[in-house]
């Protein structure tokens, strides 16, 4: 722990429960919680606003020295900010979703928020989930784990948020596109979805999430206790 701060790095592909379940630990645990993929997502919004093709790169590369994008964490809730405008619930548009694969693929924008993510990890104790966190982002986290789940199961999770919220989706729709993005995040030429090598791989397919929440707290718990007691014996 030489930065003086526990990270946890959480990456996997879209709908694998990630956000859910780190923000749980997080708040449980009194870390920050930090959802990297709504930072993509936000600036996906703010290409759309600005009509700019999210595979534009030279396009959305000029909107960037001017962009405001801000996380927040009260009680435990995620805020995302845009210019000063609370974006949390736009970002999670069906569409939005399928623009900011698309965003992330792009160099200037991972360049872009590349520094702004690490920052977070040297000013305190985090939880980091994304697609590129234990490779790139914070290739030194104290623990590292590569949360997945079937495509099906995946498709049939964010189908019934989206038909929660009440958006006019399919389940097929949702499939396709799970499978999209899934091929887009792996095989993007910078920072490709893959797990860190010294990773724990946790497969939540068919789990509950009180079951998958609790073996992640328990993971993360236990290298906890281990890295204190090793701090004392150096």
């Amino acid at each position: 722990m030489s930065r003086g701060f526990f990270s946890v790095a959480i990456d996997g592909p879209s709908g694998a429960g990630k956000s859910t379940i780190a923000r749980h630990v997080a708040r449980v645990l009194g870390f920050l919680y930090v959802d990297t993929g709504a930072l993509y997502r936000a600036l996906a919004l703010l290409a759309r606003r600005c009509g700019v093709a999210v595979t534009d790169e030279a396009g959305i590369a000029a909107l960037l020295p001017a962009a405001d994008v801000r996380l927040t964490c009260e009680g435990g809730v995620l805020g995302v900010f845009l210019g000063g405008e609370d974006v949390t619930e736009a970002i999670r548009a069906h569409e939005i979703s399928q623009a900011a694969s698309d965003v992330s693929k792009l160099p200037a924008v991972r360049a872009f928020l590349l520094d702004t993510q690490r920052a977070f990890a040297r000013e305190q104790d985090v939880i980091m989930d994304g697609r590129d966190i234990g490779t790139v982002v914070l290739p030194d986290a104290d623990i590292k784990i590569f949360l997945t789940a079937a495509p099906q199961e995946r498709a049939r999770r964010r189908f019934l948020e989206l038909e929660a919220r009440g958006a006019a989706v399919d389940y097929e729709t949702v499939l396709a596109d799970v499978i999209r993005r899934d091929e887009n995040d792996a095989r993007r030429a910078v920072a490709p979805l893959k797990p860190a090598d010294d990773a724990i791989w946790v497969d939540t397919t068919g789990n509950t999430w009180e079951k998958s929440m609790r073996f992640i707290l328990d993971l993360v718990k236990g290298k906890l206790a281990q890295c204190s007691t090793d701090s004392r014996m150096g």
